[in-house]
């Protein structure tokens, strides 16, 4: 189906919320109070342009024989113009890297935790023994 097609039931809505697409506009240099058909507009282009990327990425995964669509469709439907390409590819990076950070993180929290029970148990198991040892440590660390 052409975008253009399912546009119409979206006409006079905003796609975007006026806040996001007033910050959009601050970010690139606008006032911070932007006139309301200034927003409008930039809704229709933004919603006209993300709509004819996925019905293009839609008509790769349907030629490909899937009917998901992927990221290797998006970045087919877009290889034309290489500053699309390039924030996309950035934008993919950096979520990579924020995931395996926070597995990294999580496997360590759960390390930490685990070596913490470890102990733990070791104490509880050696009983008075585990004390003296203990004692033995201390009295030798004040000694030196």
């Amino acid at each position: 189906m052409e975008p253009r097609a399912r546009a119409g039931k979206n006409v006079g809505k905003m796609n975007f919320s006026h806040n996001e697409l007033a910050q959009l506009l601050f970010a690139h240099g606008d006032c911070k109070a932007p006139l309301g058909e200034t927003v409008r507009v930039l809704d229709e282009i933004v919603t006209d342009f993300i709509q004819a990327i996925s019905c293009e990425a839609t008509r790769v995964a349907h030629h490909a024989g899937r009917q998901k669509v992927k990221f290797d469709d998006f970045q087919f439907a877009m290889r034309r113009n290489p500053r699309f390409m390039g924030k996309i590819q950035e934008t993919f990076d950096k979520k990579k890297a924020i995931e395996s950070a926070r597995k990294g993180f999580d496997v360590d929290e759960q390390l930490v935790m685990r070596d913490a029970e470890n102990e733990e148990r070791q104490t509880t198991k050696d009983g008075p023994r585990g004390t003296k040892r203990a004692r033995a440590e201390e009295e030798l660390g004040e000694g030196d």
